[in-house]
């Protein structure tokens, strides 16, 4: 990370911290003792952020997000230590909304070996398609009649 990345990432935070409520300007506000006391972390690490000293590490960023409201996510891309390309949204991995998954998808999703694929589709589709099962009554799904004694 050179001076400049984490100059940047150092006025967002500031930012944050001041949106949040946290004096950080004043000698004597308590804020960098506050948000590090909060978030569980030394206060010497929100200091040499502020400072521009040094990035803080994975947990303390984990830790600090939330009191900012943001994601930890956020908080690493900003940081410069991953891209939104290498820590994409969930929304961004899911299927498109059109997409059907088949019966070896589930399976391959399930961990069915693929020997067994054609088995598992046959026994799934009887339970989904009704009409593919054969014509037999199972005389325990008989309503109970009452009988008189």
């Amino acid at each position: 990370m050179n001076s400049q990345g984490l100059d940047e990432f150092a006025g967002w935070v500031e930012g944050l911290m001041r949106r949040r409520g946290y004096d950080i300007d004043s000698p004597r506000g308590g804020g960098k003792s506050r948000i590090a006391d909060e978030a569980g972390v030394h206060r010497a690490a929100v200091t040499r952020l502020l400072q521009r000293q040094s990035m803080p590490d994975l947990e303390t960023m984990r830790r600090i997000a939330p009191l900012l409201g943001v994601s930890v996510r956020d908080m690493l891309i900003r940081s410069g230590r991953v891209t939104p390309e290498e820590l994409p949204l969930a929304a961004d991995l899911l299927p498109p909304t059109d997409w059907q998954p088949t019966m070896e998808d589930f399976a391959r999703w399930l961990g069915v070996p693929d020997e067994r694929m054609g088995v598992f589709v046959k026994v799934v589709s009887q339970f989904l398609e009704p009409d593919a099962a054969p014509d037999t009554e199972d005389p325990r799904t008989e309503p109970r009649r009452a009988t008189r004694d």
